[in-house]
């Protein structure tokens, strides 16, 4: 089968098309003919070689990728899912089956949903990673309906999918916007809107003296944040800061590698789009072998939506 990855970490032209022996679905998996995988962040960092666990893990080529889209076409004994169903799935890098930038991806049984009624594969695909995680946060920050959570980076992926997510479980939230990215922070309907950038916690703290319940750090400000924060609230961190805290708030370092076997999560997912309270937004559509492009405009900032990669 073939696999984009990298033989040697490096920038987005290390990227390159590799044919590595195909696998095949065992008990309690399945086989995904993949047909759209989603560029993340997180890939970026598995391509450098900022992700230890990776080459701790695999043999090169290593291959990025944490979420894809297609149809299966293996199915591996006591299977409820059938060949041809049309699922999205939750790939791990450094795990057993390895990046979702392949052509075939085995997965287990627990890491793959239906794709949500009606959504093409491609918007699919941005689903798996930041649905997750969003839903992780959410869990870990435990707020309740009416009390307040701050989202910075809510122009993003996960911010707004977090955005909407809070909303629909009753939560007031403030959201942090750049100017070019205000309609697209207003469609979230988040109850309050702050300027993004270092003086974002004072924004905040305008609108809520005493602090804001929780917050999502999405936008990776982690000191310049966390003064948002109440006494005793919760700042969830997706890059692993340490703090150091203060005012007795717990800091949550959030890693969706934790909901890998969470397909009951992912099919809430579906749920919630086929409801439309989750909204996916894909920026652009390119061909598998055009990774390195994508790597580079994701790099330079400014996407919006998820960019995808398609194999034919």
């Amino acid at each position: 089968m073939l696999v984009i990855g990298v033989t040697e970490f490096g920038g987005p032209d290390a990227l390159a098309i590799h044919e590595v022996p195909e696998p095949h679905a065992g008990p309690g998996q399945v086989r995904i003919k993949v047909r759209a995988v989603a560029v993340s962040p997180t890939d970026t960092v598995v391509r450098s070689g900022g992700n230890a666990q990776v080459a701790r893990a695999k043999k090169p080529p290593y291959v990025p990728g944490m979420d894809a889209a297609g149809i299966i076409d293996e199915v591996g004994e006591g299977m409820a899912f059938e060949i041809g169903d049309e699922v999205m799935a939750i790939a791990l890098p450094a795990g057993e089956h390895g990046g979702a930038y392949v052509s075939h991806l085995v997965a287990d049984a627990d890491s793959v949903a239906y794709t949500p009624a009606g959504t093409e594969l491609e918007t699919a695909s941005t689903l798996p990673m930041n649905g997750l995680t969003a839903l992780q946060v959410l869990r870990r920050l435990d707020l309740q309906p009416g009390q307040v959570l701050a989202v910075t980076g809510a122009a993003g992926t996960l911010g707004g999918y977090t955005v909407q997510l809070a909303k629909h479980f009753g939560l007031t939230v403030v959201a942090d916007f750049a100017e070019k990215d205000r309609r697209i922070v207003e469609a979230l309907n988040p109850d309050h809107l702050v300027p993004r950038g270092d003086s974002v916690a004072r924004h905040i703290r305008r609108l809520y003296p005493d602090g804001v319940d929780g917050m999502l750090d999405g936008a990776v400000q982690n000191e310049l944040g966390l003064p948002a924060v109440k006494d005793g609230g919760g700042f969830a961190t997706v890059r692993y800061w340490e703090g150091p805290s203060e005012r007795g708030i717990t800091i949550h370092r959030v890693a969706v590698s934790e909901d890998y076997h969470s397909g009951g999560k992912l099919d809430q997912l579906r749920e919630l789009v086929e409801e439309g309270v989750l909204t996916p937004n894909v920026a652009d559509i390119l061909p598998a072998e055009r990774a390195a492009e994508a790597h580079t405009m994701l790099e330079g900032g400014g996407v919006r939506g998820r960019l995808v990669l398609v194999f034919e």
